[in-house]
């Protein structure tokens, strides 16, 4: 997806804008599981259907909280977040993550973005913070709202 007028030139008439909401995605069990044997990461509460239908005060699996970070940044892309004219955007880093409720498995995610801002660097380079809200199909709380660093080169 691409943002009309959203180039390297005029990142700061964004600023304080909603760049764009991605289309909703699923964290489904397979996706679930698969994270767990990237990361070693094998909580009961992620992992186990069984158990976590008896035990979780969820009624059952939910998605690592990082997890849903991770899935921040592919539908940041989606959206449109890195101009066409730059080069490339290199994720710089997070300045505040909150994890604000659980994605239970099977749950629909998607992002909203908004530009904080846009700081001109040399060579070219402009670093970028954005928020992002985590949002749950048909839950009122987000999932996590997490402001994030992009280096935007030209």
């Amino acid at each position: 997806m691409t943002i009309a007028g959203y180039n390297m030139a005029n990142l700061s008439a964004f600023v304080g804008r909603e760049l764009g909401v991605s289309e909703w995605t699923a964290v489904d069990q397979r996706r679930i599981d698969a994270f767990a044997a990237c990361t070693g990461d094998r909580q009961w509460i992620h992992v186990d259907v069984e158990r976590a239908r008896r035990e979780s005060p969820f009624g059952g699996t939910i998605a690592h909280g990082y997890l849903t970070l991770a899935l921040v940044a592919s539908l940041a892309m989606e959206v449109g977040l890195v101009p066409a004219d730059a080069t490339a955007g290199l994720n710089y880093g997070l300045d505040k993550v909150r994890f604000m409720a659980p994605v239970r498995a099977g749950a629909r995610v998607r992002n909203r973005i908004v530009l904080l801002s846009a700081e001109q660097k040399d060579g070219g380079r402009v670093l970028i913070k954005t928020q992002n809200t985590l949002q749950v199909e048909g839950e009122d709380k987000p999932a996590l709202i997490a402001e994030t660093l992009a280096m935007l080169i030209k």
